[in-house]
């Protein structure tokens, strides 16, 4: 996306209001476990949870990001958005995850000069992803 873009889109945008957060849900079967999981595994900071409701929210290291988990009798895989997290080492961050039993879909994937890639699973079986730009653009 050229400068251009991002210009005409930043215009709207400022017409919508947006405040710069943004929240991502995911339904879970076990939310307490499912906290643990995102505490322990990726570092999420747990911000609150309703019990009552089958409903937390955690923040995730991502400024203004935020990871909503909502409790479902089943959860449905497969389709639908995959959260892509940007590292500095993808070889570190995987041996990371691995360290924690983390199921992960193949090898680290290379775009040369572009970008490396991985997937990954949560224990419900949500997909997410990490990647490395290998960009000078983005990478300095």
């Amino acid at each position: 996306m050229g400068t251009e873009t991002l210009v005409k889109l930043g215009s709207r945008a400022e017409e919508i209001g947006y405040n710069g957060g943004l929240t991502c849900t995911l339904g879970v079967k076990d939310l307490k476990k499912s906290v643990a999981w995102f505490q322990d595994v990726l570092g999420f900071n747990l911000e609150y949870l309703l019990e009552d409701m089958g409903w937390c929210e955690l923040k995730s290291p991502t400024n203004g990001v935020w990871l909503g988990l909502s409790q479902v009798e089943e959860v449905k895989v497969g389709g639908g958005s995959t959260l892509v997290f940007g590292v500095a080492d993808i070889d570190h961050a995987r041996m990371e995850l691995e360290k924690k039993n983390v199921r992960f879909d193949g090898e680290t994937t290379t775009i040369p000069e572009m970008v490396r890639l991985c997937t990954f699973f949560d224990d419900d079986g949500n997909t997410f992803m990490l990647y490395q730009s290998l960009s000078q653009a983005t990478a300095n």
